[in-house]
């Protein structure tokens, strides 16, 4: 294994001409620390999230549990499961929901991507590290919408013809203005955490209102 680079203080290792069962081994090694991997053909990333990076992502789950509660619409969080396709490629996501597929894959404690659908909505947190790798991996799997918050926007991708596309509406929460979410999450590291859930769904229900 050879590193290609190393970036420093987000803590980011790329390493390439790696097998999958090297990935595996690694995977199951390190399954005990705070470390992300995305396998995609022979290429490995390895990342250990920030305080920063972890707090973006704890927040904008919340907010989508909330969006999902206000909207009245079901919902099946799977966190930062791990995906696979057998041999070709692996990743954890910051937080996945399934929404269209729910009976299919409620209660399994493990998935088979070869039979279980994907997830539906996925969130990649950028504020110290690109999800670019990631978004490759996901657009091959058949993820349907990513959400990206990189500490400036919260971008919504869409995946069309194997591609994502930005867009600035959810196919899930049509009639919610994504883009103005973005206020909330920057308000995380200096608002009560519970106060601000709940200007979020103050928020929420007076844009349903509308």
């Amino acid at each position: 294994m050879t590193a290609t680079s190393l970036a420093l203080p987000t803590e980011i290792i790329h390493l390439s001409g790696i097998s999958w069962q090297t990935y595996e081994t690694l995977r199951s090694e390190l399954s005990d620390r705070r470390l992300r991997l995305t396998y995609n053909r022979g290429t490995l990333e390895i990342m250990a999230p920030s305080p920063e990076h972890e707090l973006s992502k704890e927040v904008l789950g919340r907010f989508i549990e909330t969006l999902a509660e206000e909207t009245a619409l079901p919902i099946y969080p799977l966190g930062s499961t791990t995906l696979q396709r057998l041999e070709l490629s692996g990743v954890e996501p910051d937080k996945c929901f399934y929404i269209r597929n729910i009976a299919l894959v409620r209660g399994k404690k493990r998935l088979d991507l070869t039979v279980d659908p994907l997830p539906d909505l996925v969130i990649e947190i950028d504020v110290t590290s690109s999800s670019t790798n990631r978004l490759q991996v996901y657009a091959d799997m058949g993820v349907a919408e990513v959400w990206i918050y990189n500490g400036d926007s919260l971008i919504v991708k869409q995946l069309q013809n194997s591609t994502y596309i930005a867009s600035q509406t959810s196919q899930f929460f049509a009639n919610i203005p994504i883009t103005k979410i973005t206020g909330f999450l920057q308000q995380a590291q200096t608002t009560d955490y519970l106060e601000l859930v709940k200007a979020f769904r103050h928020w929420v229900r007076s844009q349903i209102e509308n």
